[in-house]
């Protein structure tokens, strides 16, 4: 691990623990109800759903998203398949029928297995981890499972910690909540949660090294618009002063500055580099070329519906909160919800590739200067 990158994960730990924390203390809200675990106390009353703020917050969606994928509708037929599959490895079709009977698990309520109901949600991620990377593999003999089992399993542990930085900043806007799990003591609860938080950046990338195996999936974007910023470290610097005060203020004003849950994390990463001079995810975008940004925000997105689905009819679940866009759910998530996926992505991949370092494999793709996250592979 390189000094610089020390820094970095030291820095951003402590902007982006203490600043909310900083900010309701000066507000002069009571600190213990943000500490509150399990965290089944609602303290936070959101605001009804308002159309302007709806169709404001849709038409940025759709002006963000959409000149994309008019590139890629134009240009699908510029990309070549893979071709010469291998046959699907029997890990794979283990990991399926497991997954299939986990689904079955959850989703019914035999009274012989009331005691396990609650902790269902997990097998069903390993098993899309299992299938995920089954795919990776037919489609080109390469994935994280049989490549890099030290990396994958790096990212099990790491991932159960960054979700669990998720929830604390949700304690700041209590955007979801959990149902279902009113029985459990504060230790079972820590168990019943790390299991499933583990499965998170497994599953999102992986899901992202899937599909880079669709070259059609991001056909055009290898050389779209250049995107080069003139003074990078003033930049940088802005933009960190203006996501540490959001932090700060975000449990003071939780129904304008929830979105910097999902936005802020990556800002103090991204600026923190670049200020280092560090590489961020996004320095292919200098050349135009938008490919793994774009893939990287799918894969979250994907992820996002099967956690949505199985969530749906699960015994123990979460269930959604969201101020002036709350209507019109795809199961749990109000639809616009899902947008909050696409930088999800983005935050996956800088906390994965801030830790690869500690769980390379020797001769693996990690080595030599090459990363999964950090860089694009040639099409």
């Amino acid at each position: 691990m390189n000094k610089n990158g020390h820094n970095i994960r030291v820095m951003a730990f402590l902007l982006l623990l203490g600043l909310p924390l900083i900010g309701i203390h000066c507000a002069g809200k009571p600190l213990a109800r943000y500490i509150d675990f399990p965290p089944t106390t609602h303290y936070v009353s959101h605001a009804p759903f308002a159309w302007p703020a709806f169709i404001a917050l849709f038409l940025f969606i759709a002006a963000c998203v959409g000149p994309f994928i008019l590139q890629i509708v134009r240009h699908r037929h510029d990309s070549v398949e893979a071709s010469g599959m291998r046959p699907f490895p029997w890990w794979g079709w283990a990991g399926a029928g497991f997954g299939v009977a986990a689904w079955i698990m959850a989703w019914s309520r035999f009274p012989w297995f009331a005691d396990w109901q609650v902790f269902t949600f997990s097998p069903l991620w390993f098993a899309y981890i299992a299938v995920v990377n089954a795919l990776s593999y037919r489609r080109s003999g390469h994935c994280m499972l049989r490549d890099r089992p030290r990396h994958l399993a790096g990212l099990f542990a790491l991932s159960a910690a960054f979700w669990w930085f998720f929830e604390y900043l949700n304690r700041f806007v209590q955007n979801w909540y959990y149902d279902g799990i009113g029985t459990l003591t504060p230790f079972q609860y820590f168990l019943f949660a790390t299991l499933p938080f583990a499965t998170v950046l497994p599953a999102v990338m992986g899901t992202h090294e899937l599909l880079a195996t669709f070259p059609r999936l991001t056909a055009g974007l290898a050389s779209y618009h250049p995107l080069r910023i003139k003074w990078p470290r003033v930049t940088a610097g802005a933009t960190l002063l203006a996501a540490g005060a959001g932090l700060a203020g975000v449990g003071v004003w939780p129904d304008y500055l929830f979105p910097l849950v999902w936005l802020a994390p990556l800002f103090v990463i991204t600026s923190l580099q670049t200020l280092t001079g560090q590489p961020t995810i996004f320095a292919d975008l200098e050349r135009g070329d938008w490919r793994r940004v774009f893939r990287l925000a799918m894969a979250a997105l994907v992820c996002g519906f099967f956690w949505e689905m199985w969530n749906y009819h699960s015994q123990a679940k979460w269930i959604y909160s969201v101020p002036y866009a709350g209507r019109f759910k795809i199961f749990e998530m109000p639809v616009l919800g899902y947008a909050g996926y696409l930088p999800f992505g983005w935050e996956c991949a800088v906390v994965a590739s801030l830790s690869h370092s500690h769980f390379p494999r020797a001769g693996s793709d990690l080595d030599g200067g090459y990363h999964p996250y950090m860089n694009e592979v040639a099409q």
